[in-house]
C-alpha cells in the first residue's frame, strides 16, 4: 500500500485571509507562535508602485524582528492569527504556481505549525503540522524594516497600486482578523488601523481625498 499523500495546506496571514487562494476544500482559523505580523514589506506591484511603494504585511521571526525594532510599541507580540487553507490535491500544482506569482515581491516559502484553541478546555494546541506559508525575510530586497507608526500610517493612507488603495488592504485585514475567532487579536494591526482612520477623519474635515 502506498503512503497517504501529504495535504497541501497554506497559512494566510495577510490578503489571503480576505482573498483566499482558489480550489480550497476546507479552512480553519489558527495562529502561529514565535512570529510577528508587521507592515514591513514594500509593495511595488499590488498596493503601490515601483516609484511609490505601499506597505504590505509580512510574517517575521520574533527574534529577527527584535534586531530591527528596539522601539516596537508591542514588544511582547509573538502570536499571529490567520487561516489555514487545505487545497484540492487535483489543483495543487496550479495553486502553487498562482501563489508563487501572487507573492513574488520578496516572499519565500517556509513551513510552520498552526495552533488553535480547544473550545472545551481553552488550551492551546497544535492543530496542523508543517503548513506552508509565504514569509518576507529580512534579507529580501523589498523588506523595509521598522518605521515609526505615524510615518507608516501616512504611507499606507496615501499609497495606491494596481490592486487598489493601500488603506483598503489594511482595513480589510483588520476586519478579517477581528472575525477569525473570539480570541484572535493583533494590537499592532489595530493601532495602525486607528491611526489611518484618524487620517481619514482629518481629510474628511478638510475635504481632502486619497487617490482612487
Amino acid at each position: 500500500m502506498g503512503s497517504k499523500p501529504v495535504p497541501y495546506i497554506v497559512f494566510g496571514y495577510g490578503s489571503l485571509i480576505f482573498k483566499p487562494p482558489p480550489h480550497v476544500i476546507s479552512q480553519v482559523p489558527g495562529f502561529v507562535k514565535g512570529y510577528v505580523r508587521r507592515f514591513a514589506q514594500q509593495s511595488h506591484d499590488h498596493r503601490g508602485t515601483p516609484d511609490n511603494p505601499g506597505r504590505a504585511v509580512t510574517l517575521i521571526h520574533k527574534e529577527d524582528w527584535d534586531k530591527y525594532s528596539a522601539s516596537d510599541a508591542f514588544p511582547n507580540d509573538d502570536t499571529v492569527w490567520g487561516i489555514a487553507y487545505t487545497i484540492d490535491p487535483v489543483y495543487e500544482v496550479e495553486v502553487r504556481d498562482y501563489l508563487d506569482y501572487r507573492e513574488k515581491d520578496g516572499y519565500t516559502m517556509e513551513t510552520l505549525d498552526i495552533h488553535g484553541v480547544d473550545p472545551e478546555t481553552g488550551e492551546e494546541k497544535v492543530i496542523i503540522h508543517g503548513a506552508f506559508c509565504y514569509v518576507g525575510r529580512s534579507d529580501n530586497p523589498s523588506f523595509i524594516g521598522s518605521e515609526p507608526l505615524d510615518d507608516l500610517a501616512e504611507r499606507i493612507w496615501r499609497s495606491v497600486g494596481p490592486s487598489g488603495r493601500n488603506k483598503d488592504y489594511l482595513y480589510k485585514l483588520a476586519e478579517s482578523v477581528h472575525h477569525l475567532s473570539p480570541t484572535s487579536f493583533d494590537p499592532h494591526l489595530y493601532a495602525l488601523e486607528a491611526k489611518v482612520r484618524a487620517l481619514d477623519e482629518v481629510a474628511d474635515q478638510d475635504n481632502v481625498t486619497t487617490p482612487l
